[in-house]
């Protein structure tokens, strides 16, 4: 995931931008004044966006400071000043781009985006569920709490990635073995029994109910 700089001294547009970004993946971290934004430089971001107009330090002061601790931090600037001289000074201060206000937040995504994607690559989906306090990664097939790996056999982690595909359903027996096991498997759905028992062993906070006489269900506490 990104990290995200944003100063904005306009308490309602910089709530509105910081949304905005975080639906689109994003962790922000947002900040109204100049000062507080460059005591939190030393933090890890991958990319700032600053508005020239502040009331204490202006983005011009803090483009300075961000590139001489990282000249390649990309860096956008907006401002509702005369655009032709800010965009001139800021780029020639090593900013990459320049949004002159009034703009529609939608407009900031895409420039972030593109931004992003020619300064670190392509951005990647997040495949991440966060339950109970457990993260799941589907694409890299992992699972973790507490920033601790947890190891589970294959038919552990599918029958849980099928639960949480059906959070809040009753599934059958028969259903999560032919799932995980495929339908062409012959032996006792009594092996459901054994893979939960053992899954519940290893994610004890994880909130799978019995359906006695039917199967079970996962829900979120």
């Amino acid at each position: 995931m990104y990290n995200i700089g944003l100063v904005e001294d306009e308490k309602n547009l910089n709530s509105i931008l910081k949304t905005y970004l975080e639906k689109e993946g994003y962790n922000v971290s947002a900040f109204t004044e100049g000062t507080s934004a460059l005591k939190n430089i030393h933090n890890q971001f991958h990319l700032w966006v600053l508005d020239i107009m502040l009331p204490d330090i202006d983005g011009f002061e803090l483009i300075k400071e961000i590139k001489a601790l990282n000249p390649d931090i990309p860096v956008i600037f907006i401002s509702a000043r005369n655009k032709d001289l800010d965009k001139i000074i800021g780029l020639e201060m090593g900013s990459d781009d320049y949004l002159a206000k009034p703009f529609l937040p939608r407009e900031l995504i895409i420039r972030v985006n593109k931004l992003i994607e020619r300064s670190y690559g392509k951005k990647e989906k997040d495949t991440s569920i966060i339950i109970n306090g457990y993260t799941f990664d589907i694409g890299k097939r992992t699972i973790s709490k507490d920033n601790q790996n947890i190891e589970l056999t294959s038919k552990e982690y599918e029958i849980i990635i099928y639960m949480l595909e059906n959070l809040g359903s009753a599934l059958s027996r028969e259903q999560l073995l032919d799932s995980v096991w495929g339908m062409d498997y012959f032996g006792s759905d009594r092996v459901v029994d054994d893979t939960i028992r053992r899954v519940r062993k290893k994610l004890p906070d994880l909130s799978i109910e019995t359906i006695y006489g039917y199967g079970y269900r996962m829900v979120k506490s």
